[in-house]
């Protein structure tokens, strides 16, 4: 992994480049439009370099069992699983537009891709780089997959052991040498005295 490499064109990282501010919207926006636009443009206000999204295909990434059960949260925004989803979940279309709207405002737009189709949709979007969140990050033929593309990738490091993390750190270097990992800690909201991150220094002597 280069010590700095472009991670969005005409951005530099690593070395002595500007931190990278990375806002993750998710699907905080509600199923809304004007809800995320508004917070693209408020990452951008805020000083961020990109504003992140989180991308599912839903029939792909769940099995019909897993959409049709009860879903009875307070935060729940349909009767089922798969209404829950759907209703958070923008189209293609949509994301589009966000795209271009991220254009116009002058940030830089990505989204995790929460399974391999919605990698595959990300590619077509032609997204500067591939965000791999916590939870697939032990996915390996997911990772292999999303290296082979050849896109930059920031991947996180929640709940993985550090045996884990040198696996990834091999799987992906093995295709795509310009990846960033990022120390994560998968408790929110995350106290101080356990952010820990004396760690990447352990990380970096292990993985080199």
């Amino acid at each position: 992994m280069p010590l700095q490499f472009e991670l969005c064109p005409g951005r530099m990282i690593g070395g002595n480049h500007p931190c990278f501010i990375i806002a993750e919207i998710g699907q905080n926006h509600q199923g809304n439009m004007e809800i995320a636009k508004e917070m693209i443009k408020m990452a951008k206000n805020c000083g961020a370099d990109c504003a992140k999204f989180q991308k599912s295909e839903l029939e792909y990434k769940f099995n019909k069992r897993a959409l049709e059960r009860p879903y009875t949260s307070k935060n729940s925004w349909g009767k089922t699983y798969g209404e829950h989803k759907r209703h958070l979940e923008f189209s293609h279309e949509q994301y589009r537009e966000l795209q271009k709207y991220a254009s116009e405002v002058g940030i830089f737009f990505t989204a995790s891709g929460m399974d391999e189709m919605a990698v595959e949709f990300l590619h077509e979007l032609n997204v500067p780089f591939f965000k791999v969140g916590s939870g697939d990050t032990n996915n390996f033929p997911y990772l292999e997959k999303t290296a082979k593309k050849g896109r930059p990738m920031v991947v996180s490091s929640g709940m993985q052991s550090m045996e884990t993390m040198c696996r990834v750190y091999k799987t992906v270097k093995q295709h795509n040498k310009n990846f960033a990992i990022l120390q994560c800690t998968s408790a929110y909201p995350l106290e101080a005295e356990d952010v820990n991150l004396r760690v990447i220094t352990v990380n970096t002597i292990l993985v080199f």
